[in-house]
C-alpha cells in the first residue's frame, strides 16, 4: 500500500511517500525542513519532490495520512486542507493522527511529547509504550516542568521529543513525526479498510484573528 503522509501542526513541514508492507512502514521518499510561516508555500512543492524522488505519481497512492496537530490554527489548517483537497481529487481514502502520538511512535518507555504553541506556551502529551496517557493539553512550559520527575503528579519520563523540548529544560531531540511515524500510527485502520471519519484539528484553543465587534457608539459633547 502506498501512502502519502504528510503533517504542518509544527514549525516544520514533512510530506513523505511510505509504503505499508507487512513488516511495517517503510519511507520511499521524505521531505522536512523548517516552514514555521510558510506551510502553505512549501508544502505542495514538497509533496511533488517526495512523489518524484520515489518515482511514483499521485495517481499511484493508495490512502492519505494527515497530522491533526495539536498546532497553531494556519499551519495545521494548510495541511488538512491539502490532505483533504487530495483525497478528494483523487477519490482516495484521509486518515487523521494525532501528531504527538506519531512523534513518539518507534519509541519505547514513557515519553513527553512537547511541540511549540508560541505565545510562551506548549503543547504536550504523554505516550507510555506507544499508548497516549495525556493530553495532548496545552500550558506554560514552566507550569509543565513542574508536574514531572518523583514529585510531580505525571512522574518522570524516559525521553522529551518535540521541537520544544528545551523549554522545558529537556535536551533537544527529535523535532517532529515522521512520514514513517504518522502511517504507523495510522497502519491499523489502512490494513483494515476502515473508512475514515472527518478530518478535525486539535487546535485546543481559539485562532489569534477573531471578527470585529459592532462598532461604539459615539457620544457627542457640546
Amino acid at each position: 500500500m502506498l501512502v502519502l503522509a504528510l503533517d504542518t501542526a509544527t514549525a516544520r513541514i514533512t510530506a513523505g511517500v511510505v509504503e505499508l508492507g507487512e513488516g511495517g512502514p517503510v519511507t520511499l521518499a521524505a521531505r522536512d525542513g523548517e516552514g514555521a510561516r510558510a506551510h502553505a508555500e512549501l508544502l505542495a512543492p514538497a509533496i511533488a519532490e517526495a512523489l518524484a524522488e520515489a518515482g511514483r505519481t499521485r495517481r499511484d497512492l493508495d490512502a492519505v495520512v494527515a497530522g491533526l496537530g495539536p498546532g497553531p490554527f494556519t499551519g495545521l489548517r494548510v495541511g488538512l486542507v491539502t490532505a483533504a483537497a487530495m483525497g478528494d481529487a483523487l477519490g482516495l481514502p484521509v486518515h487523521g493522527v494525532p501528531t504527538h502520538d506519531a512523534v513518539a511512535a518507534g519509541h519505547d518507555g514513557r515519553l513527553l511529547v512537547v511541540t511549540d504553541a508560541r505565545r510562551r506556551e506548549v503543547y504536550w502529551s504523554l505516550v507510555a509504550d506507544g499508548v497516549r496517557t495525556h493530553g495532548p493539553e496545552v500550558t506554560r512550559p514552566a507550569d509543565l516542568a513542574a508536574r514531572l520527575g518523583p514529585d510531580g503528579d505525571l512522574g518522570p519520563v524516559d525521553a522529551v521529543l518535540g521541537d520544544a523540548a528545551e523549554q522545558v529544560g529537556a535536551p533537544a531531540g527529535v523535532p517532529g513525526p515522521t512520514p514513517a511515524g504518522l502511517v504507523a500510527v495510522a497502519a491499523p485502520a489502512l490494513r483494515a479498510g476502515t473508512v475514515p471519519g472527518p478530518l478535525v484539528p486539535l487546535y485546543l484553543r481559539r485562532p489569534d484573528a477573531v471578527p470585529p465587534g459592532a462598532p461604539k457608539a459615539v457620544t457627542r459633547t457640546s
